[in-house]
């Protein structure tokens, strides 16, 4: 299974649309700090026939050390979330 970079989005970007190695570098950075920016300050990010990313808070709970079993309190957080569309679902499902 391939994983796929920063570098790689860059590159897909500068063959595709015929960019400089900078800019397209630039570009990706941009769109990866709006993203970011936008999750911190409590808005949902959308894309369509993608999914949606946005930040859950999740309260303080009682969980179990799992090699000890010993209770332990997992604290209070923020966590990033994606939820993938319908139509990104279906494309997955259909690729097995």
């Amino acid at each position: 299974m391939a994983t796929i970079t920063r570098n790689d989005l860059a590159n897909r970007l500068r063959a595709k649309f015929g960019l400089t190695t900078a800019d397209a570098y630039k570009l990706v950075d941009v769109v990866f700090d709006e993203i970011r920016e936008s999750l911190i300050h409590g808005e949902e990010v959308k894309f369509a026939g993608l999914g949606s990313f946005k930040i859950l808070t999740k309260s303080a709970r009682m969980g179990r050390n799992p090699k000890t079993g010993t209770p332990a309190v997992i604290s209070a957080r923020r966590v990033a979330s994606f939820r993938p569309s319908t139509e990104f679902r279906a494309l997955v499902a259909k690729k097995k």
